[in-house]
């Protein structure tokens, strides 16, 4: 029985998210990864539990056995899959640099989304844009 395809949920209004997913694409080539821009107005985020806010806020992934991954650990799920990325999720798991990473993904996206609502760009309202 196949396993259910990984699903990665991005901001593709996002410049330099863009740019990034489309190098993981460019690599993940024909594997089983659904990608899915969750600014595209006819996506539904309710069967992942999510509004846009919460999947604009952070990094999340669906992997292979349905777990929700979110932030740091979206990527090393992410990263587990692709070839030439492996021996990092091994890496960062092998050392437990999840909370680290976290910590650091959980700061950087914090002002990421500030940022970016502040420009205008995360269409949610001003009482976002602080």
């Amino acid at each position: 029985m196949p396993q259910p395809n990984m699903i990665v949920l991005y901001d593709g209004g996002c410049p330099m998210c863009g740019r990034e997913i489309l190098h993981y694409r460019r690599i993940a080539g024909d594997r089983p990864i659904d990608w899915i821009d969750v600014t595209q107005p006819d996506v539904d985020l309710a069967p992942f539990g999510l509004n846009r806010e919460a999947a604009l806020r952070l990094f999340h992934v669906v992997d292979r056995t349905g777990a929700m991954r979110v932030g740091a650990r979206a990527f090393m799920a992410l990263w587990a899959e692709l070839p030439g990325y492996r021996w990092l999720a091994r890496v960062c798991r092998g050392l437990r640099l999840a909370p680290v990473l976290e910590w650091v993904y959980v700061r950087f996206a914090s002002w990421h989304f500030r940022r970016r609502c502040a420009e205008g760009s995360c269409d949610l309202g001003a009482e976002h844009r602080r």
